[in-house]
């Protein structure tokens, strides 16, 4: 019999609505973190070295996520039970606390709405999928990477931060922006326009391609 591949939410998709059971209650995605960005992440498997790794690393930049209005939400297909357990035996070895909801998708039902099992990786342990939900429930980011490739953290601060400057000044970032540098203004569609870009301080390399500074 040909195994299914799972659904996969594009960018721009409102992100497909699902209630969980997480450790730290039962919630509801189209009801969760009001007016907050959510970064919904999966791992492979509890007591894991690299998903143990990557737990500590979401956990470290807790008040980068508080500072940035983003609420963490991890999954895995676990119980509760074997969530809670690794929580605190990390929480005992390294004093690091995954104090963020973390769903228990022994179902799979989560893992297969958003595409997070790839049955040519795994049909029983979910892909390291990053999906970015801004605060409309709209998927504005993805991200995936096999089993044995831990994520970057440094990336993911970093995409957040370019969607939201994004949205905030209407402009879009260059390759490997990193915030303080320079942005790019949407180029011109109407000759009126174009004059004006052409008569402006603007850095233009030419009159599609124009930056500026925040």
């Amino acid at each position: 019999m040909e195994t299914q591949i799972s659904t996969m939410p594009r960018i721009g998709d409102t992100a497909p609505d699902f209630e969980a059971i997480t450790t730290t209650g039962k919630i509801k995605l189209s009801e969760f973190a009001k007016d907050k960005w959510i970064i919904m992440f999966s791992h492979p498997a509890d007591f894991t070295p690299v998903c143990t790794t990557e737990m500590a690393g979401f956990a470290n930049e807790k008040d980068f996520w508080a500072k940035h209005n983003t609420q963490l939400l991890g999954l895995s297909i676990d119980s509760i039970h074997a969530h809670i357990a690794w929580i605190n035996a990390v929480n005992e070895k390294t004093k690091v606390l995954f104090d963020f909801p973390i769903i228990a998708d022994l179902d799979m039902s989560v893992a297969k709405l958003y595409g997070m099992l790839q049955p040519g990786e795994s049909e029983t342990a979910a892909v390291r999928a990053v999906f970015f939900i801004d605060p409309s429930k709209k998927i504005r980011l993805v991200m995936y990477y096999p089993l044995n490739v831990g994520r970057n953290m440094e990336e993911i601060k970093r995409s957040l931060l370019a969607l939201q400057t994004s949205d905030e000044h209407k402009v879009a970032m260059p390759l490997n922006w990193m915030p303080g540098d320079k942005v790019i203004i949407p180029a011109p569609k109407t000759i009126e326009a174009l004059a004006e870009r052409k008569a402006s301080n603007l850095e233009m390399v030419d009159w599609y391609l124009a930056k500026k500074s925040l």
